[in-house]
């Protein structure tokens, strides 16, 4: 029987939270049948054996053949789905409905692209990622939308609205294969999803959200792992979308306290007081100079040795197998 969806899934030492997620996936409730495949690309923990053992497909590509699009797009390839969903090894789906909620609004209109779901922090996250993600998804809407460019002159002048029309994640992402035969992912070393939404909305596509396809999915990195992620996204949005995320060093920094000043306030309405609140507070402060330093560096990769530019990108590392 033809799939109607297929879920794909790219693997890299998945460790348990892999399990949870798969399970989550073969129990969606859908009336129409869908498959899963996962793509690892040189696990050492067993993950290859933890899928398989459920009985999903698992193909495995060498260590270095890994890209975020080419993978993907050979997932894509080995698939059969009318409806390409793609998720990451560490986002579980929150409901039953995810699978279908997420068909159903890349299905929404037939010149709908693509289509994505939010992100709820893990229940062990720390307050400030709970708070951050539910703020930045509620700006998309409660409702089921599609959006399109319908106006060419604001989106040559107004990043905001950029960055808005073009959002998107493959955390938790819906493709419509005969768009996707027509425009496949882009080979980039990192933002693959943003960047293909980009072209599509360009080329005249709407894309959707859909706000009940929630998956739970969330990282508390730590201090150079916060820098790390933001110099890999600064350095891509430059290269791919001409955005300056941080310019100048001072001024990152005074964002940097801003948020922390921000993160401090937060944390008080969560209910954090004495000792603690300060030791979370100072914390936090470290984050978010890390975060903005990252992404000043990011903007200045250009000028950058490259010794430096390998131990500042938390991408790389992960695909040489360096980090966890």
């Amino acid at each position: 029987m033809v799939p109607r969806a297929s879920v794909l899934i790219p693997v890299k030492n998945g460790g348990a939270l892999l399990g949870e997620v798969l399970d989550a996936v073969l129990a969606q409730q859908a009336p129409w049948p869908f498959e899963v495949i996962v793509m690892d690309s040189g696990s050492t923990d067993g993950s290859v054996d933890l899928v398989r053992a459920r009985g999903v497909r698992c193909e495995t590509i060498a260590p270095e053949a890994f890209s975020h699009g080419r993978t993907r797009n050979h997932l894509a390839a080995l698939s059969g789905g009318a409806f390409l969903v793609f998720i990451t090894q560490d986002a579980r789906p929150a409901s039953t409905e995810w699978l279908v909620r997420l068909v159903e609004a890349c299905d929404a209109a037939p010149d709908v692209a693509g289509a994505f779901g939010p992100h709820r922090a893990h229940p062990d996250a720390r307050a400030i990622t709970r708070r951050e993600l539910a703020e930045h998804f509620a700006g998309f809407g409660a409702e089921q939308s599609v959006v399109r460019l319908e106006d060419r002159a604001r989106f040559a002048v107004d990043p905001g609205y950029r960055q808005w029309l073009h959002f998107f994640s493959n955390n938790n992402s819906c493709l419509r294969r005969s768009v996707w035969e027509q425009l496949p992912f882009p080979d980039v070393a990192f933002a693959e999803d943003q960047t293909w939404a980009l072209a599509a909305v360009e080329a005249g596509y709407g894309k959707a959200y859909a706000p009940e396809a929630a998956v739970y999915h969330s990282h508390d990195f730590g201090i150079w792992e916060t820098l790390q992620r933001n110099f890999d996204e600064a350095r891509s949005f430059q290269r791919y979308f001409g955005y300056d995320m941080q310019r100048s060093l001072v001024r990152a920094w005074a964002s940097a306290a801003l948020l922390a000043r921000r993160d401090a306030a937060w944390l008080r309405q969560a209910g954090q007081r004495g000792w603690g609140w300060v030791k979370k507070a100072v914390y936090m402060a470290g984050i978010e100079l890390a975060r903005t330093s990252g992404q000043f560096l990011g903007t200045q990769h250009r000028r950058l040795p490259a010794w430096l530019l390998g131990m500042l990108s938390r991408d790389q590392g992960l695909q040489r197998g360096r980090s966890a």
